[in-house]
């Protein structure tokens, strides 16, 4: 049996001692909500399967983990690195029994992390595959490129170029995928 989510109860669960941290995640999350649910029901309408009821609750959660995380920028004051925040998420999602929902948060940091590059760069997360697989997964983590949670610009979709200077920074390959999934989710 499928156990029910009620994003904004989970939020309040996880948020309610720190008003400040919950709004900016609030904010990003909504609009990051409604361009994966916009892209997904482009996709519907073009014939693909997407499961917008999950879409919209997995994109409200993504990432929840925040919270566990030393990112003072955003309110958030706990021991983690913050590109630490997905598995922290994913660790708070599966204690909720969200299993599916976790691997969203897991997988949704930038265009997704392989273990090679976590374990090359030697960075604070554990060594695997942190790609997103699932077409929701997908969709979330490219909607989530164009908002920033920081002060500067928080509530203004970033530009396509925008995105690809930011990811060039992490190599060609990211820019690629990135270009893919424009084609296939925003192709105008």
């Amino acid at each position: 049996m499928k156990k029910s989510c009620h994003p904004i109860s989970i939020i309040d669960k996880y948020y309610s001692k720190n008003l400040q941290a919950r709004k900016i995640l609030l904010d990003h999350s909504r609009l990051v909500t409604r361009k994966a649910l916009s892209i997904g029901r482009y996709l519907q309408n073009l014939g693909a399967t997407v499961d917008v009821k999950f879409l919209a609750e997995a994109a409200m959660l993504h990432d929840i983990g925040m919270i566990m995380t030393d990112t003072p920028d955003l309110h958030c004051h706990g021991t983690g690195d913050y590109l630490q925040h997905g598995i922290r998420g994913k660790e708070i999602l599966e204690g909720e029994g969200l299993f599916k929902h976790a691997r969203v948060c897991e997988r949704h940091i930038g265009i997704g992390l392989t273990a090679q590059e976590i374990s090359k760069k030697n960075l604070p997360l554990p060594v695997l595959d942190m790609c997103p697989e699932t077409l929701e997964e997908q969709i979330i983590c490219y909607a989530d490129l164009f908002y920033s949670k920081g002060i500067k610009n928080r509530n203004r979709e970033k530009t396509r170029e925008e995105v690809r200077d930011k990811l060039a920074k992490y190599g060609k390959g990211k820019v690629k995928i990135f270009d893919q999934w424009c084609k296939k989710f925003e192709p105008t």
